[in-house]
């Protein structure tokens, strides 16, 4: 089986050795960059199964990185940073960041989590899609491309809008609470809270404008999917 390999972004190399020593005793291969600008060359030569990005940077930081990053590819990001502020973390998931781990971290957890995130990664292609697209009025959503188009539009959704709009229509009319679609969509392992749930469902209905009718709130349980009714 051929390795996974991660490249990890931070100018600060005691943070970079760190990272290498665990990773690689995993099995990981691994390639470093210590500003944005060289991970960008580095990201366009080679693929990559997750990127590790903090976000303070030299020449280019990580949120512009990220979203130079996300204009070609939906390869997994888990951002590093020392600010912890709910609104950085918010700012973060709208860039399609994956997971956002707060500095000074354990070493363990970070391992912990790169492994969720490859693994539900490796487990997110077409295989699992049941048909190659859905169309539901103007909303057309084609699977093998991950392409989601509101009027004939293509619109551009982060990769957990997507992982959650692809759950919501494969399983139509079924309640989920923000416990279950955080299993599902982030894992077990994720650290998070109910509010991640909450926040990306506001950025999805966002997104898929009129149709934003199609994620019906639940009170006191969560969220379905439902089509064919008028609200």
């Amino acid at each position: 089986m051929e390795k996974s390999r991660i490249l990890i972004v931070d100018d600060e190399e005691r943070i970079r050795e760190m990272i290498r020593e665990y990773t690689i005793l995993e099995g990981y291969d691994i390639d470093e960059a210590s500003d944005g600008i060289e991970a960008l060359e580095l990201f366009k030569q080679q693929e990559y199964s997750l990127i590790i990005v903090d976000v303070m940077m030299p020449k280019m930081d990580g949120w512009s990185l990220c979203r130079e990053i996300r204009r070609i590819s939906h390869v997994p990001v888990i951002m590093l940073t020392a600010r912890g502020e709910e609104y950085d973390k918010l700012f973060g998931f709208e860039l399609g960041v994956d997971d956002y781990i707060v500095k000074p971290f354990s070493p363990k957890e970070l391992l912990a989590r790169i492994k969720a995130i490859i693994r539900r990664s490796s487990l997110a292609g077409p295989k699992n899609f049941r048909g190659e697209s859905i169309n539901h009025e103007g909303l057309v959503i084609e699977f093998n491309s991950r392409n989601v188009y509101v009027d004939e539009k293509q619109i551009s959704l982060t990769p957990k809008e997507y992982e959650l709009l692809n759950y919501f229509v494969h399983n139509p009319n079924q309640v989920f609470s923000r416990e279950q679609l955080l299993n599902s969509i982030w894992g077990y392992d994720f650290t998070g809270d109910n509010r991640t749930v909450d926040t990306h469902v506001k950025m999805l209905r966002e997104s898929l404008g009129p149709y934003r009718k199609f994620i019906v709130t639940v009170w006191g349980i969560g969220y379905k999917f439902e089509v064919g009714v008028k609200r």
